[in-house]
């Protein structure tokens, strides 16, 4: 058994390789739907890059090809024998889980400038008015915003959004201060799906009087919040259900 030095962004893996990793064991053996060559090139890469690009291979009586159609469904486990303990458990459906695979439909739906636009969305429910910046290089800044009728009075706020499922380091944190100055802007907001390093966090602690930063769980948060205020568009795109469960372990 080999350790990674380095963890892996859950935000980095898509739907099929989750499904085995929310198993209800901690340690156990995927191998379905080519898991293994998934697993290598997300360790290699960082990114799930999709069955459609791995290598292939030989399938067995009890593993069949992956494709299109079976990526996400979920496949029966292999009958009681000795190898039966750690190959395969599993996927249990924990708030953890349907977290994951709502994260994994933003990374493949709300790619680059679509997760702009969808923090704009955000912002806008939160009494915004936004203007976002069209796709392509915007110079450090995705989105101008402020509060009022027109959208100039205080707070203003600027938001660069970094998509990458990778942590964006110090000199993003520097760059967004300097635009602060720029944009004569009273705020701003980094939006980094893959969150930041040690170092730009540090950054950060003396930036956090007008400075704020999303990693992926936070947008989550704030998607979560405002979702039923949403534009149909964005909800159509992001479909959601609130689901009550009744707490057994409650008192009284």
């Amino acid at each position: 058994m080999t350790w990674s030095p380095e963890p892996v962004s859950k935000g980095a893996i898509k739907d099929d390789l989750l499904y085995s990793l929310n198993a209800i064991r901690t340690v156990f053996s995927p191998s379905r739907n080519n898991a293994e060559a998934g697993l290598a090139a997300v360790m290699e890469t960082g990114t799930d890059v999709g069955n459609n690009l791995l290598p292939t291979s030989t399938p067995t009586a009890d593993q069949p090809p992956r494709s299109a159609a079976t990526r996400s469904v979920p496949v029966e486990p292999a009958p009681d024998d000795d190898a039966s303990d750690v190959l395969d458990p599993v996927s249990m459906p924990t708030l953890e889980a349907i977290q994951d695979r709502i994260r994994t439909h933003l990374v493949e739906n709300f790619a680059g400038h679509k997760l702009t636009r969808l923090v704009a969305d955000v912002l806008e429910v939160l009494g915004f008015e936004c203007v976002v910046s069209p796709a392509g290089p915007d110079g450090g800044v995705d989105i101008l915003a402020g509060t009022g009728r027109l959208g100039l009075d205080s707070p203003t706020l600027i938001v660069e959004v970094k998509s990458e499922h990778t942590a964006v380091g110090a000199p993003v944190v520097r760059g967004l201060h300097s635009a602060m100055a720029q944009y004569q802007a009273d705020q701003a907001l980094l939006v980094a799906w893959g969150g930041v390093t040690s170092a730009a966090d540090r950054e950060f602690r003396q930036l956090r009087t007008r400075l704020r930063i999303w990693d992926a769980d936070a947008l989550l948060k704030r998607v979560y919040e405002t979702y039923d205020r949403l534009p149909a568009r964005t909800r159509a795109a992001l479909p959601l259900r609130m689901t009550w469960v009744l707490d057994d372990e409650s008192p009284g």
